[in-house]
């Protein structure tokens, strides 16, 4: 579905790069998602990824092309209102000056108190210098925070290349999917996940459970769970979710940790002083289950083969120990196999499919994680209803 203007449904309302007009000798702030990792090396601190930063280089790439003067604000970390030197922006701007040497790096955006409450001092201290505003971080644009909805209040404002390719891909799955369409749900706490679950049961056509908060799922069908994760709260909701009608498929098959056994990356697959164990739906008492099995794999594989859309977001075990790892694996061998539009939502999905070696197969890979889910779940964020305020964007 496109509007009149040619933009998808998703786009509606949403000013872009073009809505800005004439850059010439403008000065730009853009907003983007620097929050990289770094680490210690020779007692400097350095970049160790430049994902985040490559991926903004289209929409800075575009303003200084239109002759604008271009400064770039990211949080980094969690400094808490401070200047706390272990968060400078230093060794980003020390990057990006060795792919666009003109573009400026404000420091941190958070060493601002007010950063984080929007307050209005923040918001001034960011619009002064500047006659155009641009969001390009679609992974913090579900915060109220000065520099992704203030700044927006005051000066004409865009959506970067980075939020616009977001919102085209997401906003495709919630208005116009190709059927079947195929979501993977995964993680620890099934209270974070059941909004986007109650979601998306009204717009897939199968709905994959798996990680740890299928086990509240299963609790809510009367299967014995042993020790695993379970949200007693919750009970109510996913006996809800399990009898709409829509294909939910849980795991047949789980592998479990006795009882008092460890687990954890520092381990790397083994630990000769606990037992693993694969059972089928119900776990022994003391039990914790950590992966899907095999016949659980296999199932998940096989709906997502004949899928035209996909959604994954969440491992569907405790991956970080390669004891269950297997399951993940799984779910992304299968994803990256397929021959359908694959949508990563991010988080460990993406990380997952990084170590697996298969990210170059996939459609699309979000670099928003919680961002993605809110969106996807509300149809709408922060940041982006924040634009669509803005004093040019298109139907003002």
């Amino acid at each position: 579905m496109t509007a009149a203007d040619g933009r998808s449904a998703a786009l509606a309302g949403l000013p872009l790069l073009e809505d800005l007009g004439d850059l010439k000798g403008k000065r730009v702030l853009v907003r983007a998602d620097f929050n990289v990792p770094l680490a210690e090396r020779d007692g400097k601190r350095v970049v160790v990824d430049d994902f985040r930063i490559v991926a903004t280089l289209p929409t800075l790439e575009y303003l200084l092309a239109g002759g604008a003067e271009v400064s770039v604000c990211s949080h980094l970390g969690r400094p808490n209102g401070t200047a706390d030197p272990r968060y400078s922006m230093a060794p980003v701007a020390e990057t990006l000056a060795t792919m666009l040497p003109s573009v400026k790096v404000l420091e941190n955006v958070r060493f601002h108190p007010g950063e984080e409450s929007c307050d209005d001092a923040a918001v001034e201290a960011l619009v002064n210098d500047f006659e155009f505003f641009v969001n390009d971080a679609f992974g913090s644009s579900h915060r109220n925070h000065a520099s992704v909805t203030g700044v927006a209040r005051h000066l004409p404002s865009a959506a970067g290349r980075l939020v616009q390719r977001e919102v085209e891909v997401l906003g495709g799955l919630l208005h116009q999917p190709a059927s079947p369409f195929v979501a993977i749900v995964g993680g620890a706490k099934v209270a974070d996940k059941l909004g986007i679950l109650m979601t998306l049961a009204d717009k897939v056509d199968t709905l994959i459970v798996g990680g740890a908060m299928a086990f509240t799922f299963l609790a809510a069908q009367g299967h014995s769970i042993g020790a695993s994760l379970v949200d007693p709260s919750k009970l109510d909701a996913c006996r809800e979710l399990l009898s709409r009608e829509v294909e939910i498929l849980l795991p047949n098959d789980v592998i479990g940790l006795e009882p008092g056994g460890e687990f954890g990356p520092q381990f790397n697959g083994t630990n000769p002083q606990t037992a693993v164990e694969t059972f089928g739906e119900n776990l022994p008492e003391g039990w914790i289950g950590l992966d899907v099995g095999p016949k659980s794999v296999a199932r998940f594989a096989e709906r997502i083969a004949s899928a035209s859309t996909i959604l994954w977001n969440g491992p569907v075990g405790a991956f970080e120990d390669e004891r269950f790892a297997a399951g993940t694996l799984g779910v992304a061998q299968a994803v990256a196999a397929s021959d359908g539009f694959s949508v990563i939502g991010g988080g460990d999905s993406a990380m997952a499919l990084n170590e697996a070696g298969l990210s170059d197969q996939i459609s699309f890979m979000s670099t928003g994680g919680g961002a993605s889910l809110e969106f996807i779940e509300l149809g709408d964020l922060p940041g982006l209803a924040a634009l669509r305020a803005a004093s040019n964007a298109p139907g003002r």
